[in-house]
């Protein structure tokens, strides 16, 4: 009797311990968020643990690339393109008990344009010419002209919405409208989220969400197959993938991201101002090298600043495809017939460190010396995306629909082509599609002209989980790790 007792009592506690598995997952990142307010900081870690999750916009993106109302429900635009008109989601509140209500689309939108703004996309929000509230589910929105990406750009996670009696603590202890909140954030380990049980919107089937941060691809191997970690969606050692694939408890999910990896090049500094020399930096560089060297064959190479998977992408990789004899002539015509010796600062990620050491040889063979310097994020972003202290470095671009910063002079790799520029904002005001469509491939055509920087490839996707997970992202046109659609199948 003890015994058919003690096996009775141990299989109701692996039923209990199953069961509370399947209301919690697991998600392994390779960075850690250096805060977790998306209106006040570049880092996309921060979009992967918040977006969708503790904070919403008015619109948000879905993983095919679509953009759907959120917050907003619905909305009206002026016959003449530049009055938006939103109507917004009755019953909505803030995980501090507050109602969301238009005053508060009001003081978002308002914060991120002001002239003070630390929003690291401030320039979607520059046409914004005024913002009223109408009644509390009522906001328009009054642009100085019309803007066709307008509603996309509402969905970044740079425009959610936020609340003016919390914002202020929201890099480390956020408030949103999510259907997740804050629980802990435990700084070089993890954050665990749990579920809003006051949300709005449909209840999620996850109560509890931890983003466990793993820098190390090694370890993250070892973290996946002890089951330490239920999910890697953007796993950093694609070189093991087989492993996964040929073990029944995993499946792999591969698929595209936004992510355009680039030889980002500082514009301004005294050699690299010379088209002739990014243009050596170009022909100096085996795109299917680095492909297969960092990413394990993973990635599609790229000419220009633009997804492959998009409808208005341009090939223009023959333009720069590799010819080591043209990158030495261009060199000693620029006058670095002798050599050049660049510094490349290199931030975390796999592809970057990897991708680093290749670009390095690549470039030795044409008498170009690239300095490696290894840099922590926060490193990164003060020296390399503030204080613009750098020769070249490697990113990859995650944000969706992002060839517009090349019409910032001021951003990091700092070009200023005024005709760019004025294409971008004839882009911003046409609606019809066929003509955005030419508009765009022109601004493709114009970033590789003049070999801003060297255009490596397209990330991939290359994730990996537990067999029974399902609703997890297979492409990423946002850099999130959205839960509200996650479960536990069979």
């Amino acid at each position: 009797m003890y015994l058919r007792g003690t096996i009775l009592a141990a299989g109701l506690s692996l039923v209990a311990a199953s069961a509370l598995a399947q209301d919690a997952i697991t998600i392994g990142m390779q960075l850690e968020p250096p805060n977790l307010d998306p209106t006040g900081g570049a880092a996309q870690a921060i979009d992967s643990v918040v977006y969708g999750n503790i904070f919403e916009g008015l619109t948000r993106y879905e993983s095919d690339g679509s953009v759907k109302p959120l917050l907003a429900k619905e909305w009206t635009i002026s016959d003449d393109g530049t009055v938006y008109t939103f109507m917004l989601q009755e019953g909505v509140t803030f995980h501090d008990g507050g109602a969301m209500t238009a005053a508060d689309v009001k003081f978002s939108l308002d914060r991120a344009r002001a002239e003070d703004s630390t929003n690291a996309q401030k320039a979607l929000f520059a046409g914004i010419t005024d913002v009223t509230v109408v009644d509390d589910l009522t906001v328009t929105v009054t642009l100085e002209a019309p803007n066709g990406g307008f509603i996309t750009n509402m969905a970044w996670g740079d425009a959610v919405i936020v609340s003016e009696a919390s914002v202020a603590d929201a890099a480390t202890a956020p408030v949103g409208t999510g259907p997740y909140q804050l629980d802990r954030w435990v700084q070089g380990d993890r954050v665990e989220l749990v579920r809003n049980d006051a949300y709005w919107g449909d209840a999620p089937a996850l109560a509890k969400g931890t983003f466990k941060f793993i820098s190390d691809p090694t370890a993250a191997f070892a973290a996946v197959m002890a089951g330490d970690v239920d999910a890697f969606p953007d796993y950093p050692a694609p070189e093991t993938l087989p492993q996964f694939d040929a073990d029944p408890r995993f499946q792999l999910i591969v698929g595209s991201t936004e992510g355009e990896t680039i030889l980002s090049t500082n514009n301004k500094a005294e050699a690299l101002s010379d088209v002739r020399v990014r243009k050596a930096l170009a022909h100096a560089i085996n795109r299917q090298e680095i492909i297969d060297g960092a990413m394990f064959g993973f990635g599609i190479p790229i000419g220009t600043h633009f997804p492959p998977h998009n409808i208005d992408y341009k090939d223009l990789t023959r333009q720069s495809a590799h010819d080591p004899d043209l990158a030495r002539s261009l060199l000693a015509e620029a006058g670095y017939g002798d050599g050049l010796t660049l510094s490349l600062k290199l931030p975390p990620p796999a592809y970057a460190r990897r991708g680093g050491e290749i670009i390095a040889a690549q470039l030795r063979e044409v008498g170009i010396t690239a300095e490696i310097e290894n840099l922590e994020w926060a490193q990164w972003l003060e020296q390399v995306f503030r204080g613009k202290d750098y020769d070249l470095t490697i990113v990859s671009h995650t944000e969706p629909n992002d060839i517009n910063i090349y019409a910032r002079p001021d951003y990091y790799f700092q070009y200023d082509n005024p005709d760019f520029q004025a294409l971008i904002k004839e882009i911003e005001v046409t609606s019809d599609e066929l003509a955005r469509s030419d508009l765009l491939r022109q601004a493709q055509q114009i970033i590789a002209d003049d070999y801003v920087n060297g255009f490596l490839f397209q990330l991939a996707r290359t994730g990996v989980a537990k067999t029974e997970i399902e609703g997890l992202w297979q492409n990423a046109p946002a850099a999130a790790y959205i839960l509200d659609e996650v479960s536990w199948g069979g």
